[in-house]
């Protein structure tokens, strides 16, 4: 069950979409409209092999020996279970849930790294096929963009975070602001850079591209243009939190921003929504709205860590990214006439999938 052939990635997209694609589907209402979308038995069914793929995975990807180690190395002691919270520890919740797990499982890590994909990929699939007709495009978007193992497969404990708080999506779209802050909160004990959705809850609601976001692109060509000057300043507000050696410590020294590539690929449905302004805005929805102004943050982030740190800054992203891909297909539908959609779509297609492969191939060297 160990993916040794990343092959296998595309392989199953596109086989597991022929077959579970064309099962019946679901007419279901969204934002008023009557659409017909994937059920939910095919949507889960459709993302098992990634769930297991994630739970078996080799130790040299990413952090998975790391976390391995971590979990064999933790006591099975339920009364330690809250130790983490009262001696401060960074992650918290985190390192009590691997107590919980090392109670329940003992040493099966694999166990461990399953359970943990299980929730994260179904959490994704879930909102997906709740929020967009086009739950295999989305899904597509997913893979190939390398998000499902730059994260599923190795910083697990942030996409935990995220899946937690993406889990939350209809709070956001129903403007239910105390659920999503508490929904924020819990997420953060298992990665403290969950909070910085706090802001951004209230950033994102309101028409694409309002005042609110593109004054949030102004200050990030700012902080692009003096970079230099705003470090000091972030050192002084990272002190006495868990972050406070950030700046100063080695990997930010020698991290030279994440690459220009990558923030040109996760750009993308931020500038197209930007070119189809006018047919975003005459479509007037609400999820959207929240999905395009999610992309557009997506973007100042990774300009602002391709000048910083792909390290730190480039982790961030990620809790907007997922909205993106919502976003993108759905434009493409509405700002395009329909044999032009269709042509935009395959263009999309097969820039993906060349991302794919210079990713895998040139930057991680596992195709």
């Amino acid at each position: 069950m160990t993916l040794t052939n990343y092959w296998w990635l595309l392989i199953w997209l596109f086989l597991g979409g022929i077959i579970l694609g064309n099962m019946p589907r679901r007419r279901e209402c969204l934002n008023g409209e009557t659409v017909e979308r994937w059920d939910i038995l095919p949507a889960v069914l459709m993302v098992i092999p990634y769930i297991i793929w994630a739970g078996f995975r080799h130790d040299y990807f990413g952090d998975t020996a790391l976390y391995r180690k971590s979990f064999l190395e933790t006591e099975p002691n339920l009364l330690d279970i809250f130790s983490p919270f009262i001696s401060g520890e960074k992650d918290p919740g985190f390192e009590s849930f691997a107590i919980i797990m090392r109670v329940l499982l003992g040493n099966q890590d694999k166990l461990f790294f399953l359970v943990i994909a299980a929730f994260q990929m179904i959490c994704i699939a879930l909102v997906l096929r709740r929020y967009t007709k086009d739950y295999w495009t989305c899904l597509f978007l997913f893979v190939v963009s390398t998000d499902y193992l730059s994260w599923m497969h190795n910083g697990m404990r942030q996409f935990i975070a995220v899946a937690i708080i993406f889990a939350g999506f209809k709070y956001l779209v129903n403007k239910n602001y105390i659920q999503m802050i508490l929904l924020i909160l819990l997420a953060s004990v298992f990665h403290g850079s969950a909070l910085l959705m706090i802001p951004i809850i209230f950033v994102i609601q309101g028409d694409a591209w309002n005042l609110k976001t593109v004054l949030l692109l102004a200050a990030t060509v700012v902080a692009v243009a003096y970079i230099g000057q705003l470090t000091p300043i972030l050192n002084e507000l990272l002190q006495e939190t868990q972050y406070d050696d950030m700046i100063n410590n080695e990997i930010w020294v020698v991290d030279d921003g994440t690459n220009i590539i990558r923030v040109a690929v996760y750009s993308v449905p931020a500038v197209l929504s930007l070119v189809g302004l006018k047919y975003v805005r005459a479509a007037n929805n609400p999820i959207m709205n929240i999905c395009v102004n999610c992309s557009i943050v997506t973007m100042a982030l990774y300009l602002v860590a391709s000048v910083s740190s792909g390290i730190y800054i480039g982790r961030l992203p990620i809790y907007t990214t997922l909205q993106g891909y919502i976003a993108l297909p759905w434009m493409i539908d509405q700002i395009f006439e329909k044999r032009s959609a269709r042509m935009v779509r395959y263009l999309m297609y097969g820039a993906y999938l060349a991302f794919f492969y210079f990713q895998m191939h040139f930057t991680w060297g596992v195709i």
